[in-house]
């Protein structure tokens, strides 16, 4: 009988062959979505510091060749078996971390973590490993983090979909898909930030900014940004930073100093947003005594163990991990997306440049010169 489903779609797609090496634009071969898959046609996708750093890992789970991207809006193109949550022309934004909705871990309030379809870097789908993308000559092309958006087409599970209202602009949906949510949830969901509270923020990269957005919606009066960029200062006010810390400008004094003695004997909340131990360890000596959280963001980028004092942890302080900042994707990023719409969440100045998909390394150049805080890639430009 004749097959009348989905059939591949030739595209184009920024594809990483080596470490460390500038995409190259190329033909592609998207397979249809398997059982519980979506295909997407991407509209816009952004540059993310996660891409960045396993664009330059050179053993696993660097894997090439690759195609990155995680952050991302676009429209159901097709659905696969069994699929009942999506049609064809829903508006989507695909998720990094997935949601059963099903498993105990998904059905809690504590935990945003899916315990059914663990959360792994993988070279393929998360339920079968394979991949649905080929080259010109049917090589098999890598997959990043489930989602792969630096291509015009890509196929997601549906765990990893979230519908959104079609309202919503597509690069502002696009910043919910990893950067923004993450450092907004981070403040709302996680450490539950409460009017009048004093934050710290350890680096004011994408993210960083994010929880101070998030900070400001929750009412913090202390929103104190720690970062060695000196132009980091104008760009933090933008976000609703009320003071800002230059560590080379303390001479001799520790910057857990120097925020102890801004807040009175310590933030009540402290954030670490770039991935250094001795940053996390800082962020912790911020904190105050009796009721501190610190909540760790950044990914460790020289894998080394976080080590602190048992003896203020006995004095009531907290250290907290977060995966996307705490959001559950199906739930919370459509509240996010209304929080923009009903003008409470400011998105618009996350975004400082765009390019089309051709330049591409336009956008990592930008990145990695602390140029830009979001990159919008468009694919029709």
């Amino acid at each position: 009988m004749e097959n009348h489903g989905p059939k591949p779609i030739r595209c184009k797609a920024a594809v990483c062959r080596a470490a460390g090496e500038p995409l190259a634009i190329e033909e592609i071969v998207v397979d249809p979505p398997k059982e519980h898959e979506v295909r997407i046609r991407i509209i816009c996708t952004s540059l993310c510091h996660s891409d960045v750093t396993f664009w330059r890992m050179k053993d696993f789970p660097g894997i090439f060749p690759r195609i990155f991207g995680h952050e991302a809006f676009g429209v159901v193109e097709s659905v696969g078996e069994h699929v009942e949550e999506f049609a064809a022309g829903d508006a989507v934004v695909p998720t990094f971390l997935g949601q059963c909705s099903e498993c105990v871990d998904c059905r809690s309030a504590r935990s945003n973590m899916c315990s059914k379809y663990r959360f792994a870097v993988r070279p393929g789908m998360p339920r079968d490993g394979t991949t649905r993308f080929s080259d010109a000559q049917g090589r098999p092309l890598h997959h990043f983090l489930g989602v792969s958006s630096f291509a015009e087409y890509t196929v997601v599970d549906v765990n990893h979909a979230v519908k959104v209202n079609p309202a919503m602009p597509p690069a502002l949906a696009c910043l919910l898909s990893c950067g923004a949510s993450t450092g907004v949830g981070a403040a709302w969901k996680l450490a539950k930030v409460e009017p009048g509270s004093s934050v710290a923020i350890f680096g004011l990269g994408a993210v960083g900014l994010a929880v101070a957005e998030g900070a400001r919606i929750c009412g913090a009066s202390k929103i104190i940004g720690v970062d060695i960029n000196p132009d980091k200062y104008e760009l933090g006010k933008k976000f609703g930073m009320t003071h800002f810390i230059n560590p080379k400008e303390l001479g001799e004094k520790p910057v857990y100093q120097a925020i102890v003695e801004m807040t009175d004997g310590g933030a009540d909340y402290c954030f670490e947003c770039i991935g250094l131990a001795a940053l996390m360890n800082d962020a912790f000596q911020s904190s105050r005594e009796g009721w501190g959280k610190t909540i760790i963001l950044g990914v460790e980028m020289h894998g080394a163990p976080l080590a602190v004092s048992s003896h203020e942890i006995l004095r009531g302080k907290s250290v907290i991990g977060s995966m996307f900042g705490g959001v559950k994707p199906k739930q919370d990023i459509p509240i996010l997306a209304d929080k923009y719409l009903n003008k409470e969440l400011e998105l618009d100045k996350f975004i400082t440049h765009e390019v089309g998909l051709n330049d591409i390394n336009e956008a990592f150049d930008l990145l990695l010169q602390g140029k830009s805080v979001r990159c919008t890639i468009w694919m029709d430009r």
